[in-house]
């Protein structure tokens, strides 16, 4: 082997053994991560540009009060919760190539209005529904990934596609400091409504693009650049699926409900997302607005905290590279560095000797959206048998954890506590400790799935065996 293939291959992971399967993963990888990407990019870039906009000139020229962009944030998180299983359970019955491309061109129409408000008050509900639509994305794609790709294949993927929703949120801080240099008010419109424009003219073309090439699940699809032969090999080469896609019913809140997959993952989620909220709150950009001595131009608030990302994207892809180098075994490694991350952030905001710590503090914590590749991941791993179970777990990590952060983000990091967040930093510190817990006993009801399993496996071989003895004694 060439040291280019070993390097791709300890990157890449081991290329599959057959010709045929190379050519599959290419083009799945091709059509599947091109659309998820740039349709999670332009979902971040949708979300991110109001905390972009609130602190380049929508504040004063709307008049907000108070904690009304924390209220709007809430308000969003509420559609966004209350869209979570309902578009997965969706996807169960519409083809996954209309419904997601639909969703992305309803949320970006949200996004255009947004620039035409005039009142706090319109931002709310436009934001609530753009929310609804939204959710389809993250938690959609992640059944979606699940359905296509191996437990050693995954974990990859999945840090490509998260990283490109950081990415999303580092080009909108990007965007909205370029616009505020060149198109702050042209044609009579301010820099900040010229970004909600430019979001919409990006995310409409991609949109269009996931109609006439995504590829569905592989059991569903009728993608044109898949041969008859490429089809089957989709579904064969992955785990055997008892219950496949639209088994719905009483039985699946039953499979759900009773499942240590449910209770686990949930916590599991809403312990790591919820140590994302330094950065999901836009603390950064809120501390640099507020700061003197030195105070800081409106685009250096928006370029300055793209180093969160930038240290998202770069933690993102190397937690979930060695998540899949040993799926069974390294990914709750993953989750006990991000609870000490967690930890480490959270104190560093406690007692900040100097502002370059508090900087510090709040870029390490972009560490914590590695836990967007790795957890779920794990989750598409441990339910691979159940399709209609794994999507509405799927669903329900997201869910709940937006539950739990629309309360805690005005309770601890609402924007009239800064510039210092203090019971926002012991929070960071308790839900770190939290997320070590879960990881660990998360871990442990693994194992013990593990050996039923293969419990199961000796059970089945044993019968096997008896019945080719008895085969071939009536012979």
């Amino acid at each position: 082997m060439t040291i280019l293939g070993k390097i791709r291959e300890v990157v890449w992971g081991a290329p599959a053994a057959t010709k045929a399967e190379r050519h599959l993963i290419f083009k799945i990888d091709f059509f599947i991560l091109t659309y998820v990407c740039l349709m999670y990019w332009c979902n971040y870039l949708d979300r991110a540009n109001l905390n972009n906009a609130y602190v380049s000139g929508m504040r004063e020229d709307l008049k907000f009060k108070g904690t009304q962009l924390n209220q709007i944030n809430t308000i969003f998180y509420g559609g966004y919760l209350l869209g979570q299983i309902p578009n997965n359970i969706i996807m169960q019955r519409v083809r996954p190539r209309i419904w997601l491309p639909i969703t992305c061109l309803c949320w970006g129409f949200f996004t255009l209005g947004t620039a035409f408000t005039t009142h706090p008050h319109q931002i709310m509900v436009i934001r609530f529904f753009q929310a609804f639509f939204e959710a389809s994305c993250f938690v959609g794609v992640q059944w979606i990934l699940g359905s296509w790709y191996k437990p050693s294949e995954i974990g990859k993927r999945t840090a490509i596609f998260t990283s490109s929703g950081l990415a999303g949120t580092m080009f909108s801080g990007i965007i909205q400091g370029g616009i505020v240099g060149s198109l702050n008010n042209r044609h009579g419109f301010a820099g900040w409504r010229w970004l909600f424009v430019i979001d919409f003219l990006i995310t409409f073309p991609i949109a269009i693009y996931g109609f006439f090439f995504f590829p569905d699940t592989p059991l569903s699809t009728s993608a044109r650049y898949l041969s008859e032969h490429e089809r089957t090999l989709a579904v064969e080469r992955l785990p055997e699926v008892t219950k496949p896609r639209g088994v719905l019913g009483w039985s699946l809140i039953r499979r759900v409900i009773a499942s240590w997959h449910f209770w686990a993952f949930v916590l599991l989620w809403i312990a790591n997302s919820n140590t994302e909220m330094y950065s999901s709150n836009a603390i950064f950009q809120l501390y640099l607005k507020s700061a003197k001595n030195p105070a800081y131009t409106t685009s250096q608030v928006n370029y300055i905290p793209t180093s969160v990302s930038g240290m998202g994207i770069v933690a993102t892809l190397l937690l979930g590279w060695y998540s899949d180098y040993n799926p069974r075994r390294n990914r709750w490694h993953v989750g006990i560095l991000l609870s000490l991350t967690a930890i480490t952030s959270g104190a560093l905001m406690l007692r900040p000797v100097t502002r370059a710590g508090r900087f510090a503090a709040l870029i390490l914590n972009g560490c914590q959206y590695a836990g967007q590749t790795t957890m779920f991941a794990w989750a598409n791993d441990m339910m691979r048998g159940d399709d209609a179970k794994r999507s509405v777990v799927i669903a329900c990590m997201n869910m709940f954890s937006i539950a739990v952060y629309m309360f805690w983000s005005i309770l601890f990091y609402n924007a009239t506590q800064g510039p210092d967040w203090f019971k926002g930093d012991w929070a960071m510190i308790a839900m770190g400790l939290f997320l070590l817990i879960v990881t660990i006993a998360t871990f442990l009801l693994q194992r013990r799935q593990e050996k039923q399993e293969a419990q199961t496996d000796g059970f089945r071989d044993v019968q096997t065996h008896k019945e080719i003895l008895q085969e071939d004694g009536k012979a």
